[in-house]
Protein backbone atom coordinates (compact mmCIF):
# COMPACT_ATOMS: atom_id res chain seq x y z
CA UNK A 1 0.00 0.00 0.00
CA UNK A 2 1.15 3.39 -0.76
CA UNK A 3 2.00 5.38 2.66
CA UNK A 4 -0.93 8.20 1.04
CA UNK A 5 -3.49 5.20 0.74
CA UNK A 6 -2.90 5.03 4.92
CA UNK A 7 -4.64 8.37 5.07
CA UNK A 8 -7.70 7.28 4.19
CA UNK A 9 -7.59 4.06 5.88
CA UNK A 10 -7.15 5.86 9.19
CA UNK A 11 -9.63 8.64 8.46
CA UNK A 12 -12.01 5.56 8.42
CA UNK A 13 -11.46 4.86 11.47
CA UNK A 14 -11.20 8.20 12.93
CA UNK A 15 -8.18 9.08 12.75
CA UNK A 16 -6.88 12.63 11.39
CA UNK A 17 -4.35 12.14 9.74
CA UNK A 18 -2.94 14.09 6.89
CA UNK A 19 0.24 15.22 5.44
CA UNK A 20 1.90 18.99 4.25
CA UNK A 21 2.81 19.32 0.72
CA UNK A 22 6.15 20.72 0.50
CA UNK A 23 5.68 22.87 -3.48
CA UNK A 24 9.77 24.04 -3.57
CA UNK A 25 12.43 23.68 -5.32
CA UNK A 26 14.80 25.77 -2.79
CA UNK A 27 17.10 23.89 -0.91
CA UNK A 28 17.09 25.15 2.38
CA UNK A 29 13.24 24.40 2.71
CA UNK A 30 13.67 21.26 0.93
CA UNK A 31 16.75 20.72 4.02
CA UNK A 32 14.17 21.75 7.04
CA UNK A 33 11.25 19.63 5.55
CA UNK A 34 13.51 16.63 5.75
CA UNK A 35 14.75 17.73 8.97
CA UNK A 36 11.09 17.98 10.40
CA UNK A 37 9.63 14.90 8.99
CA UNK A 38 12.43 13.12 10.97
CA UNK A 39 11.28 14.56 13.87
CA UNK A 40 7.90 13.71 13.70
CA UNK A 41 9.04 9.99 12.11
CA UNK A 42 6.62 10.49 9.21
CA UNK A 43 7.41 10.89 5.09
CA UNK A 44 8.52 14.03 3.64
CA UNK A 45 5.90 15.08 0.46
CA UNK A 46 8.04 16.64 -1.94
CA UNK A 47 5.99 17.96 -5.33
CA UNK A 48 7.23 19.54 -8.33
CA UNK A 49 5.05 21.42 -10.75
CA UNK A 50 4.67 21.04 -14.58
CA UNK A 51 5.81 24.20 -15.21
CA UNK A 52 8.56 24.33 -12.96
CA UNK A 53 9.90 20.70 -14.01
CA UNK A 54 9.26 19.39 -17.11
CA UNK A 55 11.20 17.51 -20.39
CA UNK A 56 12.35 20.59 -21.43
CA UNK A 57 14.04 21.72 -18.13
CA UNK A 58 11.14 23.95 -16.95
CA UNK A 59 11.97 27.70 -14.84
CA UNK A 60 14.22 25.55 -12.82
CA UNK A 61 15.53 23.41 -15.56
CA UNK A 62 15.38 20.10 -14.32
CA UNK A 63 13.73 17.57 -15.80
CA UNK A 64 11.88 15.09 -13.41
CA UNK A 65 15.64 12.98 -12.83
CA UNK A 66 16.89 15.35 -12.30
CA UNK A 67 14.76 16.88 -9.58
CA UNK A 68 14.66 13.62 -7.90
CA UNK A 69 18.30 13.33 -7.90
CA UNK A 70 18.79 16.95 -6.32
CA UNK A 71 15.93 15.92 -3.29
CA UNK A 72 18.54 12.46 -3.06
CA UNK A 73 21.53 14.25 -2.77
CA UNK A 74 20.06 16.31 0.05
CA UNK A 75 18.52 13.60 1.87
CA UNK A 76 21.89 11.38 1.70
CA UNK A 77 23.62 14.55 2.90
CA UNK A 78 21.47 14.62 5.69
CA UNK A 79 21.36 10.96 6.43
CA UNK A 80 17.55 11.09 5.56
CA UNK A 81 16.26 7.61 4.73
CA UNK A 82 15.03 7.74 0.83
CA UNK A 83 12.37 5.58 1.77
CA UNK A 84 10.76 8.55 3.60
CA UNK A 85 10.68 10.46 0.84
CA UNK A 86 7.31 10.94 -1.37
CA UNK A 87 7.87 12.71 -4.82
CA UNK A 88 4.63 14.08 -6.33
CA UNK A 89 4.22 15.60 -9.45
CA UNK A 90 1.36 18.39 -9.77
CA UNK A 91 -0.56 19.88 -12.40
CA UNK A 92 0.74 17.43 -14.82
CA UNK A 93 -0.72 18.16 -18.20
CA UNK A 94 -0.64 20.54 -20.89
CA UNK A 95 -0.62 23.37 -18.62
CA UNK A 96 2.69 24.52 -20.02
CA UNK A 97 1.63 24.22 -23.74
CA UNK A 98 -1.81 25.13 -23.15
CA UNK A 99 -1.60 27.32 -26.10
CA UNK A 100 -1.07 24.18 -28.80
CA UNK A 101 -3.37 22.09 -30.78
CA UNK A 102 -4.91 19.28 -28.73
CA UNK A 103 -2.75 16.92 -30.64
CA UNK A 104 0.19 18.03 -29.71
CA UNK A 105 0.06 19.74 -26.10
CA UNK A 106 -1.56 15.62 -25.59
CA UNK A 107 1.82 14.65 -26.90
CA UNK A 108 4.26 16.86 -24.68
CA UNK A 109 1.97 15.93 -21.75
CA UNK A 110 2.39 11.82 -22.31
CA UNK A 111 5.87 12.88 -22.59
CA UNK A 112 5.87 14.54 -19.35
CA UNK A 113 3.73 12.11 -17.38
CA UNK A 114 5.97 9.46 -18.60
CA UNK A 115 8.94 10.72 -17.20
CA UNK A 116 7.71 11.80 -14.23
CA UNK A 117 6.35 8.11 -13.02
CA UNK A 118 9.50 6.70 -14.92
CA UNK A 119 11.85 9.00 -12.48
CA UNK A 120 9.95 7.71 -9.34
CA UNK A 121 7.28 9.88 -8.82
CA UNK A 122 4.21 8.44 -7.22
CA UNK A 123 1.51 10.79 -6.45
CA UNK A 124 0.22 12.00 -9.54
CA UNK A 125 -1.82 15.60 -10.06
CA UNK A 126 -3.65 14.68 -13.80
CA UNK A 127 -4.73 18.14 -14.47
CA UNK A 128 -6.27 18.38 -17.86
CA UNK A 129 -8.54 21.61 -16.86
CA UNK A 130 -7.23 24.25 -19.19
CA UNK A 131 -8.63 25.12 -22.38
CA UNK A 132 -5.92 24.05 -25.17
CA UNK A 133 -6.12 26.16 -28.63
CA UNK A 134 -8.23 24.19 -30.79
CA UNK A 135 -10.63 24.42 -27.85
CA UNK A 136 -13.71 26.62 -28.31
CA UNK A 137 -12.61 29.60 -26.23
CA UNK A 138 -15.54 30.81 -25.43
CA UNK A 139 -17.19 27.77 -24.10
CA UNK A 140 -16.38 26.02 -20.84
CA UNK A 141 -14.76 22.67 -21.24
CA UNK A 142 -16.95 20.00 -20.75
CA UNK A 143 -15.99 17.78 -17.22
CA UNK A 144 -16.13 14.33 -19.81
CA UNK A 145 -13.50 16.07 -22.02
CA UNK A 146 -11.16 17.41 -19.25
CA UNK A 147 -11.54 13.35 -17.80
CA UNK A 148 -10.80 12.02 -20.65
CA UNK A 149 -8.39 13.78 -21.18
CA UNK A 150 -7.04 13.08 -17.82
CA UNK A 151 -7.54 9.61 -18.24
CA UNK A 152 -5.63 8.86 -21.27
CA UNK A 153 -2.59 10.46 -19.46
CA UNK A 154 -3.42 8.12 -16.40
CA UNK A 155 -3.27 4.96 -18.91
CA UNK A 156 0.20 6.25 -19.67
CA UNK A 157 1.43 6.55 -16.05
CA UNK A 158 0.40 2.76 -15.46
CA UNK A 159 2.47 1.88 -18.29
CA UNK A 160 4.88 3.49 -17.12
CA UNK A 161 4.30 1.97 -13.75
CA UNK A 162 4.25 -1.28 -14.70
CA UNK A 163 7.96 -0.64 -15.85
CA UNK A 164 9.32 1.33 -12.56
CA UNK A 165 8.11 -1.00 -10.35
CA UNK A 166 5.64 1.46 -8.54
CA UNK A 167 2.18 1.80 -8.18
CA UNK A 168 1.44 5.92 -7.96
CA UNK A 169 -1.66 7.58 -6.29
CA UNK A 170 -3.84 9.91 -7.98
CA UNK A 171 -5.13 13.25 -7.59
CA UNK A 172 -8.21 14.73 -9.95
CA UNK A 173 -9.87 18.24 -10.31
CA UNK A 174 -8.38 21.64 -10.08
CA UNK A 175 -10.07 24.30 -9.05
CA UNK A 176 -7.34 26.87 -8.00
CA UNK A 177 -5.39 29.35 -9.56
CA UNK A 178 -2.54 28.04 -11.47
CA UNK A 179 0.97 27.60 -10.31
CA UNK A 180 2.54 30.42 -8.57
CA UNK A 181 -1.00 31.86 -7.06
CA UNK A 182 -3.75 34.35 -8.46
CA UNK A 183 -2.71 37.47 -10.51
CA UNK A 184 -5.08 39.49 -8.90
CA UNK A 185 -6.14 40.70 -5.48
CA UNK A 186 -9.79 38.40 -5.19
CA UNK A 187 -12.71 40.56 -2.77
CA UNK A 188 -14.36 36.77 -2.48
CA UNK A 189 -13.27 33.42 -3.33
CA UNK A 190 -15.75 30.84 -4.32
CA UNK A 191 -16.31 27.43 -2.52
CA UNK A 192 -16.62 24.54 -4.76
CA UNK A 193 -19.87 22.96 -5.34
CA UNK A 194 -21.01 19.83 -3.98
CA UNK A 195 -22.70 19.44 -8.08
CA UNK A 196 -18.89 19.96 -9.30
CA UNK A 197 -17.42 18.05 -7.03
CA UNK A 198 -19.63 15.03 -7.25
CA UNK A 199 -19.79 15.47 -11.38
CA UNK A 200 -15.80 15.43 -11.66
CA UNK A 201 -15.53 12.24 -9.19
CA UNK A 202 -18.42 10.34 -11.03
CA UNK A 203 -17.28 11.52 -14.81
CA UNK A 204 -13.53 10.40 -14.06
CA UNK A 205 -15.10 6.85 -12.51
CA UNK A 206 -17.05 6.33 -15.84
CA UNK A 207 -14.57 7.17 -17.87
CA UNK A 208 -11.14 5.49 -15.71
CA UNK A 209 -13.84 2.58 -16.32
CA UNK A 210 -14.33 2.75 -20.22
CA UNK A 211 -10.74 2.35 -21.02
CA UNK A 212 -9.87 -0.03 -18.16
CA UNK A 213 -8.37 1.39 -15.35
CA UNK A 214 -10.79 0.48 -12.50
CA UNK A 215 -7.60 -0.73 -10.72
CA UNK A 216 -5.88 2.93 -11.15
CA UNK A 217 -9.33 4.58 -10.29
CA UNK A 218 -9.11 3.01 -6.20
CA UNK A 219 -5.70 4.86 -6.03
CA UNK A 220 -7.45 8.38 -6.91
CA UNK A 221 -6.95 9.02 -3.43
CA UNK A 222 -7.72 13.02 -3.23
CA UNK A 223 -9.74 15.65 -5.11
CA UNK A 224 -8.51 19.21 -5.50
CA UNK A 225 -11.24 22.24 -4.69
CA UNK A 226 -11.64 25.12 -3.51
CA UNK A 227 -12.40 25.44 0.11
CA UNK A 228 -12.31 29.33 0.47
CA UNK A 229 -8.66 29.95 0.75
CA UNK A 230 -6.16 32.17 -0.96
CA UNK A 231 -3.57 34.71 -0.08
CA UNK A 232 -2.42 38.11 -2.60
CA UNK A 233 0.06 40.44 -2.22
CA UNK A 234 -1.15 41.26 1.31
CA UNK A 235 -4.61 39.88 1.70
CA UNK A 236 -5.31 36.52 3.29
CA UNK A 237 -8.84 34.64 2.55
CA UNK A 238 -9.20 32.48 5.74
CA UNK A 239 -10.92 29.52 5.98
CA UNK A 240 -14.40 29.99 7.14
CA UNK A 241 -15.59 26.61 7.66
CA UNK A 242 -19.58 27.55 7.66
CA UNK A 243 -19.07 28.27 4.33
CA UNK A 244 -17.40 24.99 2.95
CA UNK A 245 -20.03 23.04 4.98
CA UNK A 246 -22.00 21.75 2.03
CA UNK A 247 -19.04 20.76 0.18
CA UNK A 248 -17.35 18.65 3.57
CA UNK A 249 -20.94 17.34 4.30
CA UNK A 250 -21.06 15.75 0.72
CA UNK A 251 -17.70 14.38 1.08
CA UNK A 252 -18.87 11.98 3.46
CA UNK A 253 -20.12 9.88 0.24
CA UNK A 254 -17.20 9.69 -0.70
CA UNK A 255 -15.12 8.07 1.71
CA UNK A 256 -11.93 6.64 -0.53
CA UNK A 257 -10.80 10.37 -0.62
CA UNK A 258 -9.97 13.17 0.95
CA UNK A 259 -9.78 16.57 -0.23
CA UNK A 260 -5.98 18.17 -1.59
CA UNK A 261 -6.19 21.76 -0.49
CA UNK A 262 -3.90 24.24 -2.87
CA UNK A 263 -3.15 27.64 -1.32
CA UNK A 264 -3.33 26.61 2.31
CA UNK A 265 -0.18 29.44 2.80
CA UNK A 266 -0.76 31.53 5.90
CA UNK A 267 -3.31 30.26 7.07
CA UNK A 268 -3.65 30.33 10.63
CA UNK A 269 -3.12 27.10 12.69
CA UNK A 270 -6.14 26.70 14.28
CA UNK A 271 -7.68 26.99 11.03
CA UNK A 272 -5.68 24.60 9.01
CA UNK A 273 -6.79 22.20 11.86
CA UNK A 274 -10.22 23.16 10.89
CA UNK A 275 -9.21 22.20 7.45
CA UNK A 276 -7.56 19.00 8.19
CA UNK A 277 -10.59 17.88 10.51
CA UNK A 278 -13.26 18.65 6.99
CA UNK A 279 -11.27 15.92 5.52
CA UNK A 280 -8.75 18.52 3.52
CA UNK A 281 -6.01 16.31 4.60
CA UNK A 282 -3.65 17.00 1.76
CA UNK A 283 -2.27 20.50 2.18
CA UNK A 284 -0.15 21.85 -0.29
CA UNK A 285 2.41 25.14 1.24
CA UNK A 286 4.98 26.77 -1.37
CA UNK A 287 5.23 30.76 -1.10
CA UNK A 288 4.70 30.69 2.55
CA UNK A 289 8.31 28.03 2.75
CA UNK A 290 10.20 30.41 0.93
CA UNK A 291 8.46 33.80 2.62
CA UNK A 292 9.55 32.65 5.78
CA UNK A 293 13.09 31.86 4.23
CA UNK A 294 13.63 35.78 3.07
CA UNK A 295 12.64 36.59 6.26
CA UNK A 296 15.07 34.44 8.04
CA UNK A 297 17.96 35.68 5.35
CA UNK A 298 16.69 39.49 6.48
CA UNK A 299 17.12 38.98 9.91
CA UNK A 300 20.69 37.42 8.81
CA UNK A 301 21.74 40.29 7.14
CA UNK A 302 20.44 42.54 9.95
CA UNK A 303 22.38 40.99 12.13
CA UNK A 304 25.59 40.84 9.80
CA UNK A 305 25.23 44.99 9.18
CA UNK A 306 25.17 44.92 12.76
CA UNK A 307 28.91 42.63 13.14
CA UNK A 308 30.60 43.24 9.59
CA UNK A 309 32.35 46.15 8.30
CA UNK A 310 30.09 47.75 5.26
CA UNK A 311 32.90 47.29 2.92
CA UNK A 312 32.62 42.78 3.63
CA UNK A 313 28.97 43.25 4.22
CA UNK A 314 27.11 40.68 1.15
CA UNK A 315 24.27 43.20 0.60
CA UNK A 316 21.78 40.29 -0.20
CA UNK A 317 18.60 42.67 -0.34
CA UNK A 318 19.94 44.77 -2.17
CA UNK A 319 21.28 42.46 -4.86
CA UNK A 320 18.11 40.55 -4.95
CA UNK A 321 15.83 43.61 -5.02
CA UNK A 322 18.24 44.97 -8.40
CA UNK A 323 18.00 41.28 -9.75
CA UNK A 324 14.11 41.48 -9.39
CA UNK A 325 14.48 45.01 -11.26
CA UNK A 326 16.27 43.59 -14.28
CA UNK A 327 14.57 40.78 -14.93
CA UNK A 328 10.95 41.38 -14.09
CA UNK A 329 9.47 38.67 -15.86
CA UNK A 330 8.55 36.24 -13.03
CA UNK A 331 6.84 39.23 -10.95
CA UNK A 332 5.67 41.92 -13.36
CA UNK A 333 2.42 40.31 -13.69
CA UNK A 334 1.50 39.77 -10.61
CA UNK A 335 2.71 43.16 -8.74
CA UNK A 336 0.50 46.42 -9.51
CA UNK A 337 1.70 50.21 -8.22
CA UNK A 338 3.77 52.91 -8.03
CA UNK A 339 7.32 52.75 -7.75
CA UNK A 340 7.07 52.94 -3.98
CA UNK A 341 4.33 50.26 -3.96
CA UNK A 342 6.20 47.78 -6.25
CA UNK A 343 9.53 48.07 -4.10
CA UNK A 344 7.33 47.08 -0.89
CA UNK A 345 5.94 44.33 -2.78
CA UNK A 346 9.32 42.66 -4.25
CA UNK A 347 10.50 42.25 -1.07
CA UNK A 348 7.41 41.57 0.97
CA UNK A 349 4.72 40.31 -0.55
CA UNK A 350 2.76 36.93 0.36
CA UNK A 351 3.38 35.99 -3.28
CA UNK A 352 6.88 35.83 -2.80
CA UNK A 353 8.10 35.82 -6.45
CA UNK A 354 11.23 36.80 -4.75
CA UNK A 355 12.00 32.83 -4.61
CA UNK A 356 12.07 32.66 -8.31
CA UNK A 357 15.65 34.71 -8.33
CA UNK A 358 16.94 32.76 -5.17
CA UNK A 359 19.08 30.74 -7.75
CA UNK A 360 20.35 33.54 -9.44
CA UNK A 361 24.16 33.33 -9.69
CA UNK A 362 23.97 37.19 -7.62
CA UNK A 363 21.62 36.39 -5.49
CA UNK A 364 22.74 33.34 -4.24
CA UNK A 365 26.68 34.21 -4.32
CA UNK A 366 25.18 37.25 -2.03
CA UNK A 367 23.46 34.53 0.41
CA UNK A 368 26.59 32.40 0.91
CA UNK A 369 28.85 35.11 1.48
CA UNK A 370 26.04 35.90 4.15
CA UNK A 371 25.92 33.00 6.05
CA UNK A 372 30.04 32.73 5.54
CA UNK A 373 30.74 36.27 7.08
CA UNK A 374 27.97 35.04 10.24
CA UNK A 375 29.41 31.75 10.23
CA UNK A 376 32.94 33.56 10.74
CA UNK A 377 31.72 35.28 13.58
CA UNK A 378 29.74 34.52 17.23
CA UNK A 379 26.65 36.11 17.11
CA UNK A 380 25.78 38.03 20.55
CA UNK A 381 22.27 36.56 21.99
CA UNK A 382 21.60 40.25 22.17
CA UNK A 383 21.33 40.43 18.43
CA UNK A 384 19.91 37.26 17.95
CA UNK A 385 17.11 38.29 20.50
CA UNK A 386 16.47 41.85 18.68
CA UNK A 387 16.36 40.18 15.22
CA UNK A 388 15.29 36.71 15.70
CA UNK A 389 13.90 36.26 19.16
CA UNK A 390 12.11 32.98 18.54
CA UNK A 391 15.39 31.37 17.42
CA UNK A 392 16.86 33.18 20.34
CA UNK A 393 14.77 31.36 23.10
CA UNK A 394 15.71 27.72 21.27
CA UNK A 395 19.31 28.73 21.70
CA UNK A 396 18.96 30.05 25.00
CA UNK A 397 17.22 26.68 25.92
CA UNK A 398 19.79 24.33 24.37
CA UNK A 399 16.97 23.46 21.36
CA UNK A 400 19.38 24.63 18.37
CA UNK A 401 22.72 25.42 17.32
CA UNK A 402 23.77 29.58 16.96
CA UNK A 403 24.80 29.13 13.44
CA UNK A 404 22.89 30.62 10.26
CA UNK A 405 22.36 28.02 8.86
CA UNK A 406 20.32 26.40 12.08
CA UNK A 407 18.85 29.60 12.43
CA UNK A 408 17.85 30.02 8.75
CA UNK A 409 16.64 26.14 8.79
CA UNK A 410 14.44 26.54 11.84
CA UNK A 411 12.84 30.37 10.69
CA UNK A 412 11.62 27.77 8.20
CA UNK A 413 10.61 25.01 10.16
CA UNK A 414 8.16 27.79 12.06
CA UNK A 415 5.64 27.72 9.22
CA UNK A 416 5.90 23.61 9.59
CA UNK A 417 4.54 23.93 13.24
CA UNK A 418 1.45 25.69 11.89
CA UNK A 419 1.27 22.48 9.42
CA UNK A 420 2.50 19.44 12.19
CA UNK A 421 -0.44 21.20 14.93
CA UNK A 422 -3.19 20.70 12.03
CA UNK A 423 -2.36 17.14 11.61
CA UNK A 424 -1.79 13.61 12.70
CA UNK A 425 1.18 12.36 10.67
CA UNK A 426 1.25 9.41 9.05
CA UNK A 427 3.95 6.94 11.22
CA UNK A 428 7.01 5.75 8.75
CA UNK A 429 6.89 2.31 8.10
CA UNK A 430 10.28 1.82 6.73
CA UNK A 431 9.14 2.57 2.45
CA UNK A 432 7.40 3.81 -0.50
CA UNK A 433 5.90 1.25 -3.22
Amino acid sequence: MHPLQNIIENRKKGKKTGIVSICSANRFVVEASMNRAKKENTYVLIEATANQVNQFGGYTGMKPEDFRNFIFEIADRLQFERERIILGGDHLGPLVWKDLPEELAMEYSHTLIHQFVSAGFTKIHLDTSMRLSTDDPDAMLETSVIAMRGALLCKTAEEAAIKAGTKPVYIIGSEVPIPGGSQDEEDTVSVTTTESFVNTVETYRNTFKSLGLDDAFNRVIGVVVQPGVEFGDDSIHAYNREKAAHLIYKKNDYPNVVFEGHSTDYQLPELMKQMNNDGIALLKVGPALTFYMREGLFALELIEKALIDKKDQSDFSNILDKTMVEKPDNWKKHYHGDEKQLKIKRKFSYSDRARYYIPDMNVNNAIQKLLSNLTNVSIPLTCLSQYMPMQYLKVRRGLLKNTPHDLLLDRIDNILDDYYYAIEPIPFNGGVR
